[in-house]
């Protein structure tokens, strides 16, 4: 009983004492964030032992863009280029981000379209130093001494800027009924199934998101928008031909069976070099050409 009474005494005085809680305020030293925003200091340790990386240099790196305008608001006034200035230190690293900036800091009056910012929407497609592309997966060129030039989608009808007319594009897309057609009702009741192999023939095809950039770039679409339905048209063709499910083979194809739909493609390959997503549109064209052929 002496030894638990010892115990309990040592117990009770090694207890610590709750703590008080007292309401306190976050405060900010303006002076000392933007010392530490823009010193540069050498390594510190963390709290945890930890090494942060010094601020990084801040000196500005100027970078030029030229940005095709025109306002259709002002029908006499012939488009023109206008330039801009960055520092790319205070900009992100895509293209996309280079406009952002503009229209938000500079020049509320630029015009463009985007959305997504992932390369998934293919809104923001445009031309950039000589390439289509999406302003969203186009880096800056780092290199200060070189201009950019951004241009609309070459040989497009323009809305206003950098926004070019997709209607013709979007009836052509209209035209080859995009959507599965079939009369016979899933064997299960429920889906219509594909094996591995059948699946695997749509790699390459579905990931096509109408960006435009492939026809926009062939020249044979250039000369002939009417009539020529241009690689992105014909690639997503295929995707419905090449898919087991569909029970419109024939008429799909008889569909481009004539001179101009199909047959305008002249293997320049421009389709398969400036798509951004990496698809091969050429390809697929001469996939329904072969598929043509032997039918």
């Amino acid at each position: 009983m002496a030894a638990l009474r010892s115990s309990a005494r040592l117990a009770r005085s090694l207890r610590v004492p709750p703590p008080s809680f007292a309401r306190t305020y976050a405060t900010l030293n303006p002076a000392v964030a933007v010392s530490e925003a823009t010193s540069q200091s050498t390594p510190v340790k963390g709290s945890k032992g930890t090494v942060q990386e010094p601020a990084p240099s801040k000196e500005p790196k100027i970078k030029t863009f030229h940005i095709y305008r025109w306002n259709p608001d002002e029908p006499s006034t012939k488009p023109r280029m206008q330039t801009y200035t960055l520092d790319l230190n205070k900009t992100g690293p895509m293209m996309l981000d280079a406009l952002i900036r503009i229209k938000n800091e500079i020049d509320p009056t630029l015009t463009f379209r985007r959305s997504c910012r992932e390369g998934i929407c293919g809104s923001c497609a445009m031309n950039i130093d000589g390439t289509n592309t999406l302003a969203c997966l186009c880096r800056i060129p780092t290199e200060t001494t070189k201009e950019s030039r951004i241009y609309p989608l070459p040989h497009t009808y323009v809305v206003k800027d950098l926004v070019p007319d997709m209607t013709q594009f979007y009836k052509q897309y209209r035209s080859i009924k995009p959507y599965l057609q079939r009369d016979t009702p899933p064997p299960n009741g429920k889906e219509y199934l594909q094996s591995p192999a059948e699946r695997r023939k749509l790699d390459g095809l579905y990931e096509c998101i109408l960006c435009a950039c492939c026809s926009t770039s062939c020249p044979s679409y250039w000369w002939n928008s009417e009539e020529y339905l241009g690689p992105a048209i014909l690639l997503q063709s295929y995707r419905w031909i090449a898919d087991s499910r569909d029970e419109r083979k024939a008429e799909r194809l008889d569909a481009l069976n004539n001179s101009m739909s199909l047959y305008r493609c002249h293997t320049i390959l421009n389709c398969t070099r400036t798509c951004p997503k990496g698809l091969n549109p050429a390809l697929a064209i001469a996939e329904i050409k072969k598929s043509m052929a032997f039918t």
